[in-house]
């Protein structure tokens, strides 16, 4: 494998694994970002407040729960990237 090529495989796997990665944290606020907009046009309530509080809480739950996880794919991704070359 040439280095070009191998340089573009590296950089393709870091893009997906910062997606799979992110993608369970974005899910969560999607979900609750919608939940919480239904709530708010059910009730006529349209305070800041109500709109980012929940998703807030949801994601910071969501990196507590996954840190440990995350933190080992990246992990294993940086040592594989090193360990190749």
């Amino acid at each position: 494998m040439t280095d070009l090529s191998a340089l573009t495989a590296l950089g393709e796997r870091a893009l997906v694994l910062s997606i799979v990665v992110s993608l369970p944290v974005v899910g969560v606020a999607a979900v609750i970002g919608l939940i919480v907009a239904a709530f708010q046009a059910a009730t006529q309530l349209q305070d800041a407040t109500i709109a980012h509080l929940p998703r807030l809480i949801a994601v910071a739950l969501v990196l507590v729960v996954l840190a440990p996880w995350m933190g080992a794919e990246i992990a294993s991704f940086a040592a594989a990237a090193i360990t190749e070359h």
